[in-house]
């Protein structure tokens, strides 16, 4: 057998300016790469992590002391979520997107009955779950919930707080009063509204569990600590049905992070090998979160995306997105059906924009962790000139003078 031995890896800068994962903060790197080497049971690491829950508490908006982590990306923490979820427990998922599309198919893969997995090992069609599928690029509304909610009853109903795959910000204090009303445990994938949006937890009550990432608006690195917020009785149904998962039980997961019985403990009693380089980055990211204030982030995500969306306008494209991490687009008119080929010559040149992943195919450009006139007009510029390569119509000075008079700046600048 012949082996052969490759060079080193090397990795040029991205501009993720996609969906997610965003460009890490140069400071959670720093954090990430200056942590000493330590084993998982080191004071500083097992202080770091009890930090963090309480952090997570402040910036979600809650109480519930089940707040904490799951180690990996948001898949991680959303199957933690999931794990509640029964063979044969009737569900209500409403999808408007690929994500949520994704979270349906893990409800119909929890809930289904080993007869149903042995038919569609893959693709379970468990009779116990009703998926809505709501058209691409509309939102799921409160009243839309509420109707579906009355008719079927079920003991647990599921939609994404912001759905990417279609820039879609969905209706999430329709959802949490319907779930109220008709007696339904809600969960949220909050996937890409944590560190984005200011909204707190404890204000939608309907809804019992919720997950996120930590790559997104938290702008930390993937593969780190995904969060997750259960409510107290989210926790005593899990205690009631258990959960076919030892990695993924929120109630295994949270005595890692020193929650046992509803109480932080002063040590945690599950044993899950983690990295102290993990914790280190995760922590520098809730910190700088923080620090700068969910409300100033917020605002500030509002302020750069309608500079970019009215970029983009001005280009001839059209926006149907409504989140203010993410601009999703039709190409002008004369580039219709190029947008695969667009998005290919862009990441060619280190321009991570992104397709969308189901019909119809349309062009996403985010700002994850871009929020300065600097990196703005940074993106304005590169997109302005792959639309202009391809042969589109493009008033690059007409751009210009539109960021002028939002930054004072240039384009070129």
């Amino acid at each position: 057998m012949t082996f052969q031995i490759y060079p080193t890896l090397e990795i040029p800068e991205t501009l993720a300016a996609g969906p997610g994962p965003g460009n890490t903060d140069a400071r959670v790197l720093q954090a990430f790469a200056s942590a000493g080497v330590a084993d998982h049971m080191q004071g500083d690491v097992l202080r770091g992590m009890i930090e963090c829950k309480h952090m997570l508490r402040q910036i979600w908006g809650t109480e519930n002391t089940y707040t904490f982590a799951v180690a990996g990306t948001g898949w991680s923490g959303l199957d933690t979520m999931f794990s509640a979820v029964m063979p044969g427990d009737k569900v209500v998922a409403f999808t408007n997107g690929t994500f949520s599309g994704i979270d349906a198919l893990t409800l119909r893969i929890k809930a289904a009955t080993p007869t149903e997995h042995a038919a569609n090992p893959l693709d379970p069609q468990a009779a116990s779950v009703t998926v809505i599928e709501v058209p691409h690029g509309q939102p799921v509304t409160g009243e839309m919930v509420d109707e579906v909610l009355a008719q079927h009853k079920p003991k647990w109903a599921f939609m994404a707080h912001w759905e990417t795959g279609s820039g879609r910000v969905n209706d999430i204090q329709g959802f949490s009063d319907a779930c109220e009303r008709h007696g339904a445990m809600g969960l949220i994938d909050a996937v890409s509204s944590l560190g984005v949006s200011d909204f707190r937890i404890d204000d939608f009550p309907g809804v019992a569990g919720w997950a996120s990432c930590p790559q997104k608006g938290l702008c930390c690195l993937p593969l780190t600590y995904a969060p997750v917020s259960f409510t107290d009785a989210y926790i005593e149904v899990l205690k009631t049905s258990g959960a076919y998962s030892y990695v993924h039980n929120p109630i295994f997961e949270a005595r890692h992070w020193g929650i046992v019985d509803g109480q932080d403990v002063e040590k945690g009693a599950y044993h899950r090998t983690h990295s102290g380089y993990a914790v280190a980055a995760f922590h520098e990211s809730l910190r700088l979160t923080l620090i700068e204030g969910l409300a100033k982030r917020a605002q500030s995500y509002k302020t750069h995306e309608a500079v970019l969306r009215d970029a983009v306008t001005a280009m001839g494209c059209q926006v149907t997105s409504d989140m203010p991490s993410l601009v999703v687009l039709n190409l002008p008119p004369e580039l219709a059906g190029r947008e695969m080929e667009l998005v290919q010559n862009c990441r060619a040149q280190g321009f991570g924009i992104w397709p969308t992943l189901s019909a119809p195919v349309q062009v996403r450009i985010g700002i994850l962790n871009q929020l300065n006139h600097q990196a703005i007009s940074h993106i304005v510029r590169l997109f302005g000139q792959a639309v202009q390569d391809m042969g589109g119509s493009v008033d690059l000075e007409a751009v210009e003078a539109l960021l002028e008079s939002r930054y004072g700046t240039s384009i070129a600048a």
